[in-house]
């Protein structure tokens, strides 16, 4: 032990022992030839070990002997081991979960699961081989032919896009950089409202519904794997018709000699949540007789900073979910060739940049790699506008970003309406 004294500046005759002894202070030495003269030298201290609790001992043919009948403890006798306690109520703060083994839906065979919180590694990639899809860049010409049509465009389109982007930018709140979960989804249904305005130009707009917080789940094979997609996800625009099929019959067919990509050594399950409780079940969120049962478009509000191509996985995995639900629904559970393909849009924006999606099931055999494809458009990174600021970005007493909207990209709009007014026009 290290005894260190201190001392004050005036020495008081006959006190000298006993301020001493108040201040003496006993440290532990350190074990690095250090010296410690702080109350946080504890911390560096090594922490008491834990008792290891004693281990009960049972031999067969003998009996043990308790001190349960005599009520108090006898040291010569063993300690009784009472069975847990259980209370005729329920109590919520100490209740205590049975096992997975003894759970009704407890099933041997493990189940991946996709949800909204899965990150998938390998992105679009690895969702095109979870949905045995091939990918086609770009978005298909009948939705572009829609979006450079003049006669669907808005009155003062432009105008509205800007003061939309305003009003989730700057009017909508006072601070000077809102946060991504205020101006995002503000500025996405101040867009779908704009949308909504051309149901006087095209009727069949009036035939549908944007839903929110609904439970998806969908369940299928692939190869050796038990996959499902469940859980919430971004809005859903459904509709009381079903999107016309974008890729023919014969292009469909031409799926049938495309060789998806794979990850060895790297299994495409590894990002997948592995349980064994789960019920085997593909519904759609919406009980029967549901007047609008077909999916349009989904829309998916990103507020992560990056990670776009973690949101394009995403938009693939709930589109087709959705469209495996609506296709179990229409043919039944078995696995075929769909005779009319089931067509779903994606739409996702992290309130600047614009991801665009557009999924076709073709068949719902998907255990082997081989046969019929689905059909995966994508058309990424369009930005809405460049810059949104409250005060202008100076450096070096030089202006490089001016205060306001800057870099606005009107063909962003026109695609995301003529999405809108797909299946409508």
């Amino acid at each position: 032990m290290l005894k260190t004294s201190f001392h004050r500046g005036i020495a008081i005759p006959g006190l000298e022992h006993s301020v001493r002894s108040l201040f003496e202070i006993e440290l532990p030495s350190s074990r690095h030839g250090h010296r410690l003269l702080s109350s946080s030298s504890s911390v560096c201290g090594k922490a008491v070990p834990r008792k290891k609790p004693k281990e009960n001992i049972e031999i067969n043919g003998l009996e043990k002997i308790t001190y349960a009948e005599r009520m108090h403890y006898v040291p010569v006798l063993a300690k009784p081991i009472f069975p847990p306690w259980k209370p005729n109520h329920k109590d919520p703060l100490h209740h205590r979960s049975s096992s997975h083994e003894e759970m009704p839906l407890y099933k041997d065979k493990s189940c991946h699961v996709f949800h909204q919180r899965t990150k998938l590694t390998e992105g679009v990639k690895q969702s095109l081989w979870l949905t045995k899809s091939r990918l086609v860049k770009g978005i298909p010409a009948q939705i572009m032919a829609l979006a450079d049509d003049p006669s669907n465009q808005i009155e003062n389109q432009d105008e509205r896009v800007q003061n939309a982007i305003k009003h989730a930018r700057f009017w909508d709140t006072t601070e000077r950089r809102p946060e991504r979960e205020r101006f995002c989804p503000t500025l996405l249904n101040s867009l779908i409202y704009m949308c909504r305005l051309q149901q006087g130009k095209h009727p069949g707009l009036g035939q549908r519904l944007l839903s929110q917080d609904y439970s998806l789940s969908a369940s299928w094979h692939r190869g050796e794997n038990h996959i499902q997609v469940r859980g919430k996800n971004g809005m859903l625009l459904s509709s009381m018709s079903p999107l016309p099929a974008i890729a023919e019959r014969d292009e469909v067919q031409a799926t049938a000699d495309t060789e998806l990509e794979t990850f060895y050594p790297i299994s495409p399950t590894i990002d997948l949540q592995c349980i064994n409780v789960y019920d085997v079940k593909t519904a759609t969120g919406f009980s029967e007789g549901y007047r609008y049962p077909h999916g349009h478009t989904l829309f998916f509000a990103h507020l992560l900073d990056g990670h776009h191509e973690e949101l394009r996985a995403k938009m693939v995995m709930f589109a087709f979910g959705n469209a495996l639900a609506r296709a179990r629904a229409l043919y039944g559970a078995e696995p075929q060739v769909l005779e009319k393909p089931v067509v779903l849009q994606s739409v996702g924006t992290n309130g600047r940049l614009f991801q665009f999606m557009v999924f076709q099931l073709n068949t719902t055999d998907l255990a082997s790699d081989d046969g019929v494809k689905n059909l995966v458009w994508i058309d990424e990174d369009q930005p809405l506008y460049e810059f949104a600021k409250v005060r202008p970005l100076i450096k070096k007493k030089v202006v490089e970003v001016p205060a306001g909207l800057a870099g606005y990209n009107p063909d962003t709009f026109k695609k995301f309406l003529a999405f809108y007014l797909h299946g409508a026009v």
